[in-house]
Parts: structure tokens; C-alpha cells; sequence
């Protein structure tokens, strides 16, 4: 199995969405199981993949090649590394968590687990692909079933939600196109193989319009993953997306989606382009510090407390780009450490932001299900004119003791409290941008205040002071609910107290890439 076990967790979700295509619309329940028992073995086969992961070296493994379109040298070649194993376990984790939170879907059920088990293919390829076409034929197959699952099951604005998303992410999609055509055309052998393509395209040496080949190639790639992380000034269809979309939706968006950019940077543009990668990293470390400060601030702005939730991605995402930055600190008179710390971070706040970003949708799902608002504060413009600019809960601990618990735990997680699973990741983060770029590390620290600001003023607001009259017969959290937060709390609480195994994954792979800029960073300085 060990030669296939890639291919498994690729398209076993395929076959199970072909599955549910036989089975009659009527019975739902069964169209629930089938698409939970499918994630649920995928995320089997993804523990035991961590299990078999050999720690300690950079190489790829469970590598899997075969011809796919010979006349182009185009492969069906997929391995994974320390840098795509937490990936693929997060997407694997994460899926199954979506499809138990999606269990109260009524609306044609059978086509939302259909496209949800679509979309949990193309995530998990984009993460196993070494082959640049098979990489971007994945990116693109995740396209159409998250505008579908927004558009259809979203909420009032879901259809210029879901259209904001195509178009965003598909203007991304034509630069990265435009960028592997590039690639394949100017590099000697003509490739996609994202191996060969490491040792070929720092020698690409053509100019067009006057300008390197290469910086066209970096800059096209880059905005094309700076939109799905979301980078700043790119950044404005996420909230509408999360507003918008159903709860497990949005989970697989926070969680899975936004890395797939940073990945992207990591996987793509860092070992094929590292000379470009080394000169923008200091542009790529105060686009980070933007993020932080202007997520973090959009949030605090925020009534609604999943749009909170949303800004607060921007901000948490700015981390991996200022911890990123800092493969270069050796270059700037920081230190090899200091990159490591800043390398290593970067990924490991990407896997916790999942878990932690999975949680607060997941959490303000349960409570949208119950209140069916979801505002810390009326808005001014709310329809009932008595119920403007209140508070929208208030004293919820009382009668939601379960309810409170998972979310103050949720709250201070995000919020980096010590002991919690961010913690650790953002202080490596800021530990490599400190050794690299040590003014914009002060200012990005600013970010810290700002989370706690609103972190904590959404938990006061709705937990602490006298109950609400209005909402003293909500029910505390169903089995269910409390199944699919527990593991993920566990996760969390794991990571913070001990976070080396974690850390043991990655490290080997991001030694490689950090060896691969540091050596182009002198010759992109002269």
C-alpha cells in the first residue's frame, strides 16, 4: 500500500462522491454516512502516513510517478515532505470535521457532500503534487465546488460571495498559468517536474518588455498566491466568503484554503526562484506586518462575530508571511537559528491556524444554530429599532457552561496564551522576523495587543454580566457538537504543551529551502 497510499487519499474521495451520484436523493442519512465513513478513512490512511513518515531528512517520500501526456513530459508524480505532510493531515482532519458539522444540511444533500467530497480532492492534491500541471489541474479542481457550496448553500449575499471568490481566485490562477507556461519554456529540459525544475529555473536567462524572465515568473506566481492567503490589498473577498458561506464551509476556507497560498509560496517560488525570494523578503516581511496590523484592527471594527473571525485570519496569516521572510536572517547579519525559528514557525502556525480557525467556525455555527444571529452588537441599521447598537448576547456562561468553556479555550488559543498550540508558533515567528528584520518585528508585535483586544472584548460581551432574559432557554452543546470540537481542542492543548513532534516533521525539509535561498541571497544582493 505504501506505493499507492498518495493516490488513496487524492481520490478516495472521488469514488465517494461517484457513490453518492447511486444513491437515491431521498436518503439523506446515507448520503451523510457514505461522506463521513469516506473522510474518516481518508483521515485514517493520513495518521498512518504520519506514523510511516520518515523524520529526519528533506527527501521526498511515498513518491508515486507515472506518465500522464508523454508529448509534453507532463507526470502524474506526487511524494510528500515535512513541508506537505502536516498539510495533508490538517486537510484529511479538517474534512472529516466539516462533513460531521454539515450534518444538518437539508438542502439537496446529496449535491452538497457531492461537491464537499470534490473539494477535499483538489485540497489534497494541490498538497501531493510535484508535477507543476498536475498541480495547477488540482488548484483549479477546488475552484468550482467551493463556489458552488457558497453560492448555492451560502447565506443572503452568497452568490456575489461565490463570485467575488471565482473571480479573485481566478485571476490568481491566469498569472500562475501564464507563470508555468513560463517555466516549462524557458527551462532546459522542457518540464513541469517541480524537481528538475529547482535545479533549472534559477538559470533561466531571458528578458521580456526589458524585464527578467525570472521576476516576471516570481511576480506573476506571487500574486497569484498572495490571493489565496489573503495578502493585502488582496484580501477583500475573504470576509464576504466567510459571512457568507455555511458553517463547514467556512472551516475548510480558514483552515485548508488560506494555506494552500503560503504553500504554494513554499512548494513553488522559494527552491525554483530563491535569488528573486531573497530580494523580496523584505517586501514580503512588511506586507506580513500589514496584515497583522490590518486584520487585526478590521476585527476589532467587527459587530459580527464571524467576520470577526475572518479578519482575524488576515492577521494570524500575516505571521506565516513575517516568519517566512526570515529565511533570509543569515543574509542580514541574523543567524541560522533565527531562520529556522522563523521557517519552522511559519508551518507550524499554518497547521495551528487551522485547527484553531476550525474551532471559532465552528463555535459560532453551534450558536447561529440556536440564536440565529450571531452579532456581539446589534448593528445601527438592524431592522428592529429597539434591538440597535445592544448587546447582541450577554452572560451565556451561566446557562452554557460546555458552550463557554470551548470557546474561551478557542478565544485564548487564538489570542497566543502559553500553553496553547499558537503560542509556540507565533513566538518562533516572531523570533525569525526579530533576527531578520527587527523594526518590522516591533511593529508586527503591536498585533498581539490588538488580537487581545478583541479576542477578549467578543468573550465579555457575550459570556460575562447578568443572562439575557431573551436567550435563558438556549441548550448547551449536543453530542455531536461536543465530538467534533473535543479532538480539536485536544490538538490544541497537545501542540502547546509539547510541540516537537510537530516541529520534528518539518524541520529536515525547511532546512533545505533555507539552505537553497541563503545561498542565492549574496548573489541576489550584488
Amino acid at each position: 500500500m505504501d506505493a499507492y497510499i498518495l493516490t488513496l487519499l487524492v481520490f478516495l474521495p472521488v469514488v465517494g462522491a461517484l457513490a453518492l451520484l447511486f444513491v437515491p436523493k431521498e436518503r439523506a442519512h446515507q448520503i451523510k454516512w457514505i461522506a463521513a465513513g469516506v473522510t474518516g478513512v481518508q483521515t485514517l490512511l493520513a495518521i498512518w502516513l504520519l506514523t510511516a513518515f520518515e523524520r529526519g531528512t528533506s527527501a521526498m517520500q511515498f513518491v508515486q510517478q507515472a506518465a500522464w501526456i508523454p508529448s509534453f513530459n507532463v507526470q502524474y508524480h506526487v511524494g510528500i515532505d515535512g513541508l506537505s505532510m502536516p498539510m495533508v493531515l490538517l486537510t484529511a482532519f479538517l474534512s472529516f470535521i466539516a462533513i460531521v458539522a454539515s450534518w444538518n444540511i437539508t438542502k439537496a444533500p446529496k449535491g452538497y457532500f457531492s461537491l464537499f467530497l470534490l473539494l477535499d480532492a483538489g485540497m489534497m492534491g494541490v498538497f501531493v503534487s510535484l508535477d507543476f500541471f498536475l498541480f495547477y489541474v488540482f488548484w483549479e479542481v477546488m475552484l468550482l465546488p467551493m463556489y458552488f457550496l457558497i453560492g448555492m448553500w451560502g447565506g443572503p449575499q452568497r452568490q456575489y460571495a461565490a463570485i467575488k471568490f471565482f473571480l479573485y481566485t481566478l485571476f490568481g490562477s491566469v498569472l500562475m498559468l501564464l507563470a508555468m507556461l513560463a517555466l516549462y519554456f524557458y527551462s532546459d529540459p522542457h518540464t513541469f517536474n517541480l524537481m528538475t525544475l529547482i535545479q533549472t529555473a534559477s538559470t533561466i536567462d531571458a528578458q521580456l518588455w526589458g524585464i527578467e524572465m525570472k521576476w516576471l515568473i516570481w511576480f506573476a506566481l506571487f500574486i497569484g498566491f498572495a490571493i489565496k492567503v489573503p495578502i493585502f490589498p488582496f484580501h477583500t473577498w475573504l470576509p464576504l466568503a466567510h459571512v457568507e458561506a455555511p458553517t463547514a464551509v467556512s472551516v475548510i476556507l480558514a483552515g485548508v484554503l488560506l494555506k494552500m497560498g503560503t504553500y504554494g509560496l513554499l512548494r513553488i517560488s522559494y527552491p525554483l526562484l530563491p535569488g528573486e525570494t531573497a530580494t523580496f523578503a523584505i517586501a514580503l516581511a512588511v506586507l506580513g506586518v500589514i496584515n497583522i496590523i490590518w486584520g487585526a484592527t478590521n476585527a476589532i471594527a467587527q459587530v459580527d462575530l464571524k467576520r470577526m473571525v475572518a479578519y482575524s485570519s488576515v492577521s494570524h496569516m500575516g505571521l506565516v508571511l513575517l516568519g517566512m521572510a526570515a529565511v533570509v536572517s543569515e543574509s542580514r547579519g541574523g543567524s541560522l537559528a533565527g531562520a529556522q525559528a522563523g521557517m519552522n514557525g511559519a508551518v507550524l502556525q499554518m497547521f495551528n491556524h487551522g485547527i484553531i480557525t476550525a474551532m471559532l467556525f465552528l463555535l459560532v455555527g453551534v450558536i447561529y444554530d440556536r440564536a440565529h444571529h450571531r452579532y456581539l452588537y446589534y448593528p445601527k441599521d438592524y431592522k428592529d429599532e429597539a434591538l440597535r447598537g445592544k448587546a447582541g448576547f450577554g452572560g451565556l456562561a451561566v446557562n452554557l457552561p460546555i458552550y463557554s468553556a470551548f470557546m474561551a479555550l478557542a478565544f485564548f488559543a487564538g489570542l497566543g496564551l502559553p500553553a496553547l498550540s499558537a503560542f509556540i508558533s507565533e513566538a518562533m515567528c516572531y523570533i525569525g522576523g526579530f533576527s531578520a528584520f527587527r523594526t518590522l518585528t516591533i511593529i508586527g508585535a503591536v498585533g498581539i495587543l490588538l488580537n487581545a483586544t478583541y479576542f477578549l472584548r467578543a468573550f465579555q460581551t457575550m459570556f460575562m454580566g447578568q443572562p439575557n432574559e431573551k436567550w435563558t432557554g438556549l441548550t448547551d452543546m449536543s453530542a455531536r457538537e461536543i465530538g467534533m470540537l473535543a479532538p480539536l481542542a485536544i490538538i490544541v492543548i497537545l501542540l502547546g504543551v509539547y510541540p516537537a513532534p510537530a516541529l520534528d516533521v518539518m524541520a529536515a525539509t525547511m532546512d533545505r529551502i533555507i539552505d537553497l535561498v541563503a545561498f542565492a541571497a549574496p548573489l541576489a544582493g550584488q
